[in-house]
């Protein structure tokens, strides 16, 4: 099966998913695929790993897929 073909059910997979990720861009480049974007939860970023692996089975896979910080801030900040 054509490599873009499958890099576009990839991605249309995601849209649908249970994350519902759509900032996630999936990439040819050669014969290689790459997932980049950011995420809100690791939970998701596993699910996305998870399914690019089902839909591009045998094909080599790079993520750059970053978590949105998201809880409350560590620190007080200062305002000056």
């Amino acid at each position: 099966m054509n490599l873009e073909y499958r890099a576009a059910h990839l991605a249309e997979r995601l849209a649908q998913g249970a994350c519902g990720e759509l900032g996630v861009r999936v990439e040819v480049r050669g014969d290689t695929v790459l997932l980049t974007g950011t995420v809100p939860s690791a939970g998701c970023r596993e699910d996305i790993r998870r399914v690019a692996h089902e839909e591009l089975a045998g094909v080599p896979v790079h993520f750059d897929l970053v978590v949105a910080e998201s809880g409350p801030p560590d620190h007080s900040e200062e305002l000056a």
